[in-house]
């Protein structure tokens, strides 16, 4: 069981004191647990899920498949998430000159279509990214989300496949009807 709080960030609700009391950092996510203590970043939320709940096999259990599963997970969140989709999104996080904003932008984009092109090699022959379902694959999902549903983007052919097979899983179907996704 669990308590989900949305924080709109469009409002800026990360950015409020109520919020920061719960994370410092002033952005999402964060996984405030049984015992009170608060975790930050998704990687730490991802690997922590996993290994509080093994049944839920939300990681491979032999060491190879383990720092495969990190090692994906690194390079969606800190490649595609963190780096690409940022600077197309907030470009004025990083110039206050709009030529420069549009410079990031198309930047920002042909990062993450060639990011998404690797993940998409990786993809060939595989319904997930690990071959089983795995955080790696969450973090995939939010990314293709917003590149097909906010940026309105075409997606490489087996990023594709995964995106439309992610949105049959009940967690989230459940997510997307929470978020107000059709």
């Amino acid at each position: 069981p669990y308590d989900l709080r949305i924080v709109d960030l469009s409002k800026g609700e990360q950015k409020t004191p109520e919020y920061k009391a719960i994370n410092p950092k002033g952005k999402v996510a964060a996984l405030v647990r049984h015992d009170g203590s608060v975790l930050t970043e998704f990687s730490a939320i991802a690997m922590w899920l996993s290994m509080t709940y093994p049944d839920k096999r939300l990681m491979p259990t032999d060491s190879e498949g383990i720092v495969r599963t990190i090692e994906m997970l690194d390079f969606i969140v800190g490649t595609v998430h963190m780096l690409s989709w940022r600077m197309w999104r907030r470009p004025d996080a990083y110039s206050d000159d709009p030529t420069g904003q549009e410079l990031l932008r198309m930047r920002g984009k042909t990062a993450m279509l060639n990011a998404l092109d690797l993940v998409d090699t990786h993809l060939i022959g595989k319904d997930y990214l690990m071959g089983e379902f795995s955080v790696a694959d969450a973090a995939l999902y939010y990314n293709e989300f917003w590149a097909v549903d906010v940026a309105g983007w075409n997606l490489p052919k087996n990023v594709q496949a995964h995106y439309e097979r992610m949105k049959t899983r009940p967690s989230v179907q459940s997510s997307r009807e929470i978020e107000g996704v059709t």
